[in-house]
């Protein structure tokens, strides 16, 4: 399963773009004016259903915890940050490189991972605050998805009914993946395997968030060369 896992972030990292949005989509959000509220939710969802950076993270949050409550807590604090964030970039026109800020939310794979290994207590002996720092991470998800959109010079007509309508399909994608992924992991909970295999899963985890931030760093150095 490790290994699979481990494959599987070769494979992703390898097509992997700084917050990337397809093609057909750029050319939309690029060409479109006034308010589209319905298409710009789809454009949300879509983002985070197939945001695995997003997914790798939520995926990490929510690895040990068993209670929906303390789920949706967790869930709740990421969408806050990541829809601040995303809407103070657009609106402000504040940006930074894509790059560095996807490398950012690579490490914020790999410290979720670490969290989750208990590393952070057997090396220092302190344990990270896990809601701010869920907090924190998904500004940075926000912040660089706003980075993007604002390389695509979106109207100003209609702009800000868009971006809400784009954050509540970025929550709907967000419920719809994350019931996913809690319906695998709850039959997989119920087998002799989780015990096993959890140490050897969030180590692929680790790998993949390694991955992302030396493919998004790489992809900084050559930027920077061109």
């Amino acid at each position: 399963m490790a290994l699979c896992a481990i494959m599987f972030a070769l494979i992703i990292s390898s097509v992997a773009q700084a917050h990337g949005v397809a093609e057909g989509d750029q050319g939309y959000v690029q060409e479109v004016s006034g308010v589209q509220f319905i298409p710009f939710m789809y454009l949300g969802a879509k983002h985070m259903i197939t945001g695995y950076d997003h997914l790798l993270f939520l995926f990490g949050v929510i690895f040990f915890l068993y209670r929906l409550k303390h789920i949706a807590t967790y869930v709740t604090l990421f969408a806050i940050g990541h829809s601040t964030t995303m809407l103070f970039g657009v609106l402000t026109g504040v940006s930074a490189n894509a790059y560095l800020i996807d490398a950012i939310i690579g490490l914020s794979v790999v410290y979720k991972a670490l969290d989750n290994l208990g590393a952070f207590r057997r090396w220092f002996g302190v344990q990270p605050n896990t809601k701010a720092a869920t907090l924190v991470f998904g500004l940075f998800h926000g912040f660089g998805l706003a980075t993007k959109v604002l390389e695509f010079e979106m109207s100003r007509d209609g702009l800000l009914p868009n971006l809400i309508a784009f954050n509540l399909g970025v929550e709907i994608g967000q419920i719809l993946a994350l019931s996913a992924i809690l319906i695998l992991m709850g039959f997989w909970r119920r087998t002799k395997s989780f015990g096993r295999h959890a140490f050897a899963a969030n180590v692929a985890l680790m790998t993949a968030g390694f991955l992302l931030v030396g493919y998004q760093l790489t992809g900084f150095v050559i930027a920077q060369g061109a």
